[in-house]
């Protein structure tokens, strides 16, 4: 299926006009809800600010850097930092951040995001392996794996409540979904 996936990959575009913004923002608007921002390029930051002085999006903004798919950013210390950089000039502390890196950069750069003050997601949406030629069971080994490294580290891991918080979310069951 992979092969399949990736051929089919050649003719795909990311969509991201004014326009279908706009009927996303108001969508989640109207549902009560708080979307997550995906940001395939520097571009898109730019894109997120324009959108929030427009009164379409309000901060603070859950921004999720994904880095390593065909048509993306790739995945570099550099490019990381770049996009860390231009948040940071244009949303100020009024953000928080984590990076999708598919493939083998998943947890690499989790990590790196961890240990810059963002946060990590792991699963196997992105990648799946554990290691090299180590096929994953299950999300939840990829979390219990991400969670030794930032542990190790003397990282603490916020509960569910504690994102909902950080992030100002209601909770499901307080939106109009």
């Amino acid at each position: 299926w992979e092969k399949q996936y990736l051929e089919m990959t050649r003719n795909f575009i990311f969509a991201n006009t004014f326009q279908s913004l706009e009927v996303f923002m108001k969508t989640f608007n109207d549902a009560g809800t708080k979307p997550e921002m995906e940001c395939y390029d520097v571009a898109h930051l730019y894109n997120i600010a324009h959108m929030a002085d427009r009164g379409f999006i309000q901060k603070p903004f859950f921004l999720h850097f994904i880095m390593g798919i065909l048509g993306a950013i790739q995945p570099s210390l550099e490019n990381l930092l770049h996009m860390k950089h231009v948040a940071d000039g244009l949303f100020g502390d009024d953000y928080a951040w984590s990076v999708l890196a598919v493939g083998r950069f998943q947890f690499s750069y989790s990590t790196v995001a961890a240990v810059a003050g963002g946060n990590v997601r792991v699963g196997m949406e992105d990648n799946l392996y554990l290691g090299k030629g180590r096929l994953v069971k299950s999300n939840e080994e990829s979390v219990k794996k991400i969670r030794h490294i930032l542990e190790e580290l003397s990282m603490d891991i916020a509960t569910p409540d504690e994102v909902r918080k950080m992030l100002k979310l209601k909770g499901k069951d307080k939106t109009k979904l």
